[in-house]
């Protein structure tokens, strides 16, 4: 069964038809220049936008499924974050619990995990970009949900919040989720499963990191020469 199916989908003039069955259990990143539909691909992917084609979510396509339900089985964290009122922190965290109903646990343990229990009271508007992308972040873990959309998520973040993203990336995949991400740094895309890449809205390539990140792909891609080499390693205490 496939946790995340893509059957021909497309959105007119941003996206060439893309199909794609992703398994439970993977992390996935999307790759590709500025402009080349990685934003595109995975708000169709999570219906949030107009597309043609098919989108099914664990076995259900997409259309069959109640507005309710849909809630707990995606999260979906966009690349900006815009707060025009200021909402508290824990508020905006705990709208990632509205399908599930009130539960303080959830939405506790969601802010602890992207250190934000200090800031829960604040006004979200007058946090940081960095610290509103781990609201959304913690909004998004506090759903539960098994299928992950994150676009841009390491961008605004310093390397220990980085870290914990793709630890947690890594262990939403161990407890049978899919998680896709869409990256600008290659180097993240090693602690991935597979990759996805594309390139003037149209599908260039998917598989494992290391077989399709080849500097032959990356000249053709990104028009840059690459050299793999030995690279600082950073990991959390």
């Amino acid at each position: 069964m496939s946790a995340l199916t893509l059957n021909d989908v497309a959105v007119a003039g941003r996206l060439a038809p893309v199909t794609l069955a992703l398994g439970p259990g993977q992390t996935v990143g999307l790759v590709g220049p500025n402009g080349s539909g990685k934003s595109t691909l995975m708000q169709a992917a999570g219906g949030l936008l107009p597309y043609s084609g098919r989108v099914g979510w664990n076995g259900q396509w997409l259309a069959d499924i109640p507005m309710m339900e849909r809630g707990r089985m995606t999260a979906w964290v966009p690349q900006e974050a815009h707060f025009e009122f200021g909402f508290t922190v824990r508020s905006v965290v705990a709208q990632g619990r509205y399908a599930f109903g009130d539960d303080e646990q959830g939405v506790e343990a969601a802010l602890a995990r992207f250190d934000l229990t200090t800031l829960a009271h604040r006004p979200v508007n007058r946090l940081s970009g960095g610290e509103r992308h781990r609201v959304l972040l913690a909004r998004a873990i506090a759903t539960g949900a098994s299928i992950h959309l994150w676009d841009e998520p390491l961008g605004a973040l310093d390397p220990r919040h980085g870290l914990k993203v793709l630890a947690l990336a890594d262990e939403l995949k161990h407890a049978g989720g899919t998680v896709m991400m869409s990256l600008h740094d290659l180097r993240v895309a090693y602690y991935l499963d597979q990759v996805v890449v594309l390139s003037e809205g149209r599908l260039q390539a998917v598989g494992r990191p290391h077989d399709v990140l080849t500097p032959e792909l990356l000249h053709d891609v990104f028009g840059v020469r690459a050299e793999f080499v030995s690279s600082l390693v950073l990991k959390l205490k």
